[in-house]
């Protein structure tokens, strides 16, 4: 998501401090000179980007996955998604996680939006696909994901928003998108 900044709001690095380097994320501690000439620590996890798809099926159903958070220490329910191999393509990444998170291919996948999902300390960019024409196949999730398959009407997904039951960004900005393509016959852009 190229975007020219501000240099008024520039905050130019001074050091960074490496604290932590994990299988998927980083960790670092950065010192900034802030744009009044002050200086700032700013804690930045560093992650590869990731990829979440917004599968349709031919009878109007979203097909969701049902999986354990640790960090939330609760099951959520979401659209299949993971994060981007290094150089992997989006496209390609929506594409893999879709069939082995679901066992779904798609005759159709189209790019809905790009976004940044926690700016204030995190580089992480998220690619959301929508994909239609769907065929069923055999999933294949990781051997550390543990998986349930379930297919939402509109009106449930919405219910599971309230329920909480969904609750991450990515899977309400997928509902959002897909009541918007249920009423103008397209997605937003």
């Amino acid at each position: 998501m190229p975007h020219k900044t501000h240099k008024k709001f520039e905050e130019v690095t001074v050091s960074t401090q490496p604290i932590f380097q994990g299988k998927i994320i980083s960790l670092q501690v950065d010192t900034v000179k802030l744009p009044n000439g002050a200086e700032a620590t700013r804690e930045i996890v560093k992650h590869p980007g990731a990829v979440a798809v917004l599968a349709l099926t031919p009878d109007d159903r979203m097909i969701v996955v049902e999986q354990y958070r640790k960090p939330l220490e609760k099951s959520q329910v979401e659209i299949p998604a993971g994060k981007l191999d290094a150089g992997e393509n989006p496209l390609d990444a929506a594409k893999r996680e879709l069939e082995e998170e679901t066992g779904y291919t798609a005759g159709s996948i189209r790019h809905i939006s790009s976004f940044y999902t926690s700016p204030g300390f995190a580089d992480e960019i998220l690619h959301l696909y929508a994909a239609e024409q769907l065929m069923k196949g055999q999933a294949n999730p990781d051997e550390d994901e543990f998986l349930e398959i379930e297919e939402l009407t509109l009106e449930q997904a919405q219910a599971y928003i309230r329920e909480q039951r969904i609750s991450d960004a990515k899977t309400i900005m997928a509902v959002y998108a897909w009541q918007l393509y249920k009423l103008t016959g397209s997605f937003p852009t």
